[in-house]
């Protein structure tokens, strides 16, 4: 069993759930509340299958990089450190259907690793992927500033999940600078600021909006309008996915049914017109939450990355117990690198299910390794930037 401290909460990982130690203020003697949260081991194995895949193609990326499309072996700790140079080397050794390591005392000349021809030809379809995502991208950025309180974001914002938005490294000059009638660069208080030049009402419609079912018929029975598993189709419900070993009482679902039913102002509405304390801009900020994470190519985000847009965005002063509360549509997973936050509804065990052309062309690329396609679109890094 592995504790995690963190700003006063206690986190025991066991097989099937985690028990967060929430402390909250007690009467002397009362010992602090316990909650259980449930762990899916099908989203934290999300986590575990990037690693292979990330390496790949942050390895992809640096030989394209290079002006001869091959990298000296010797050079290979300059780009990625001594400790993950033998990372590197081991995938370049087990994958010779995608890297092809030249030269050696053979010729004399320095060992270096290229691309094999196979994956030089699959590679070539990135570009046309790039040209198919360039107007999602333009669309994506334009919602992210609408969400903020003054359309606008800090460029360091934007650049921190630039890899999970699948915008290229170059983005200011390929992207911004391409739309100057969407975007434009500010300076304010010393920060380079992305400014929204043009309000869009008809993008101004999140992902839950866009997947809503039909309301239930009132002519049912008020107990057969009790959803075991929380779910409730109307329009201000949530998609919610409770983990297997959840369960919850007709109290607690009762409860749930009346948050589902609870309306709410949009996100793309300007947060400073609500009270933060009020139960609507509670539910409010769970929606851009959502709104947020559905906007990544993977719909996950790190914590960090998530806290980054907590001033612009005005997100709950106690995010983890924001997220903590609403398991059935967020999951906060502690495996790989970094807690990271995923949007369950967006994924069907552990393999995302819908992609876009940049993620549909590395499954294309990541199939060379001779792995299943369906494990290997979990194991996509958001991560890296080709």
């Amino acid at each position: 069993m592995r504790n995690l401290r963190s700003h006063g909460r206690l986190i025991s990982q066991s097989s099937g759930y985690r028990r967060m130690q929430i402390m909250q203020k007690t009467t002397v003697g009362r010992k602090p509340k316990k909650k259980i949260y449930h762990r899916v081991h099908e989203l934290d194995r999300v986590m575990e299958l990037e690693k292979k895949p990330a390496l790949i193609l942050q390895l992809k990326s640096i030989i394209q990089s290079q002006k001869t499309e091959s990298l000296l072996l010797r050079d290979l700790e300059k780009e990625v450190g001594f400790v993950q140079k033998w990372n590197y080397m081991a995938v370049i050794d087990k994958y010779p259907s995608i890297f092809r390591v030249i030269g050696g005392q053979i010729d004399k000349s320095p060992p270096a690793v290229t691309l094999s021809e196979k994956a030089k030809k699959i590679a070539a379809l990135e570009s046309e992927a790039r040209e198919q995502m360039e107007p999602i991208l333009v669309k994506n950025l334009r919602k992210l500033l609408m969400l903020s309180v003054d359309c606008r974001l800090p460029l360091e914002t934007i650049e921190l999940i630039a890899s999970e938005l699948g915008l290229p490294s170059d983005f200011k000059n390929s992207l911004i600078l391409k739309y100057p009638q969407c975007f434009r660069l500010i300076e304010f208080n010393g920060r380079e600021y992305l400014h929204l030049e043009n309000w869009d009402s008809s993008l101004a419609v999140t992902a839950r909006e866009e997947n809503l079912g039909t309301l239930i018929s009132s002519g049912q029975s008020k107990r057969a309008k009790i959803s075991k598993d929380g779910n409730f189709l109307g329009p201000f419900a949530f998609k919610l996915n409770f983990p297997a070993g959840f369960r919850p009482n007709m109290s607690y679902l009762e409860e749930v049914q009346r948050w589902q039913k609870l309306d709410f102002p949009s996100p793309y509405l300007n947060a400073r017109r609500f009270e933060a304390a009020d139960r609507k801009a509670r539910k409010r900020a769970v929606a851009v939450l959502h709104e947020l994470l559905s906007l990544t190519m993977e719909k996950r985000l790190t914590s960090a990355q998530l806290d980054a847009f907590h001033s612009e965005y005005r997100l709950p002063a106690r995010l983890l117990l924001c997220l903590i509360k609403h398991q059935g549509i967020f999951y906060i997973t502690n495996k790989g690198v970094k807690s990271t936050v995923i949007l369950k509804e967006a994924y069907e065990g552990s393999n995302l299910i819908h992609k876009c052309p940049l993620l549909e062309f590395r499954d294309k690329f990541l199939a060379i390794m001779g792995r299943k396609d369906g494990t290997s679109c979990a194991g996509i890094s958001s991560s890296v930037v080709i």
